[in-house]
């Protein structure tokens, strides 16, 4: 039993999928609702949602209150919109027929050593996302949603005394500096990603009130990074990238950095031994849709950081799954 559980996971993550597309969540926030009432706001079959919504609550994700009728459960308000802990863009974008299909294809990726992803669509991920603003604009917001819980705890555990300017690097929408500079006073920041993302990390920075304290620049890492930063943080950027792609990035943060500068990676960091860890699936996720990408061990960040002129000084494990990875420059 344990065994079909785990083969039919996939049936529930496309129930999960749906579920999160349709917005049953944001649906449910008021108070329950039969299904009927949902397919009717949903444009939906009816008889379909209502088997649908049982098999979720079969998970705990929605609760049958009386026949026929559901309301939220702890699990499913993780599938609402703009809430704390969301993942609803993350269900959507795993659920997906672009991301979800180069899966299918797990085969060719473990013959060959290549990513699936670029495989059925001729791109890599970037690319396509590049050429697909509606899926990368969901993907964005996932991965604001997933890293969310690591820049709260990266903030709170690394100490920035005297510091007096941090510069993330591919810091998407300015979550981790927000979380930097409200725990910090006297640092100022740069917050530098691709100029599509920028607009919306402006009128984020703004919101927060922080403007007079944290610069917001467009422009690619491959090329360059902006200069004169105390810690250049990239957080979750290089697990998708091989180590001839991510060191190229690091060696532009050395280049960029004050003499005495630090490199902060916020990252997952695979431990050794048989132990349940996330990680390690994770990993299969990147295998499959990231050019040479995947999660590191240790030793693998110390040639990392070696390849790009840094030095390893230590791992600062944090209260999310991923930890801090810190080296200074030689």
């Amino acid at each position: 039993m344990v065994m079909l559980q785990m083969i039919s996971a996939t049936w529930l993550s496309r129930l999960i999928y749906a579920a999160a597309k349709l917005g049953i969540a944001d649906l449910l926030k008021d108070g329950p609702k039969s299904s009927e009432e949902l397919a009717s706001s949903t444009g939906m079959h009816a008889p379909s949602l209502y088997r649908t919504l049982r098999a979720l609550a079969n998970y705990g994700i929605f609760k049958e209150v009386k026949p026929n009728c559901f309301e939220m459960t702890p699990l499913a308000e993780t599938l609402q919109s703009r809430v704390p802990g969301s993942m609803r863009n993350m269900a959507i974008t795993c659920g997906e027929e672009y991301y979800y299909y180069p899966f299918g294809k797990i085969l060719y990726t473990l013959q060959t050593g290549q990513p699936a992803f670029h495989h059925f669509h001729g791109m890599d991920l970037f690319e396509y996302l590049t050429q697909h603003p509606d899926n990368a604009k969901c993907f964005d917001e996932a991965m604001t949603e997933y890293v969310s819980q690591m820049h709260t705890s990266f903030a709170a555990v690394y100490d920035f005394s005297g510091v007096k300017k941090v510069v993330d690097v591919g810091g998407g929408h300015g979550t981790l500096m927000k979380h930097i500079l409200k725990a910090n006073p006297t640092v100022t920041g740069i917050l530098f990603d691709r100029p599509s993302v920028i607009e919306g990390s402006k009128k984020n920075i703004e919101a927060a009130g922080l403007s007079d304290r944290c610069e917001v620049v467009g422009g690619d890492f491959f090329e360059s990074v902006p200069s004169g930063g105390d810690i250049y943080i990239l957080s979750s950027i290089i697990h998708g990238r091989n180590n001839e792609d991510s060191a190229s990035i690091l060696r532009n943060c050395h280049r960029a950095m004050v003499d005495n500068g630090r490199l902060l990676l916020g990252e997952v960091v695979i431990p050794t031994g048989n132990e349940p860890f996330f990680g390690k699936i994770h990993d299969i996720n990147l295998m499959i849709a990231a050019e040479g990408g995947g999660e590191r061990t240790e030793a693998e960040f110390l040639k990392l950081f070696e390849m790009s002129g840094f030095k390893l000084t230590r791992i600062i494990p944090t209260q999310s799954l991923g930890s801090i990875v810190e080296g200074v420059r030689i």
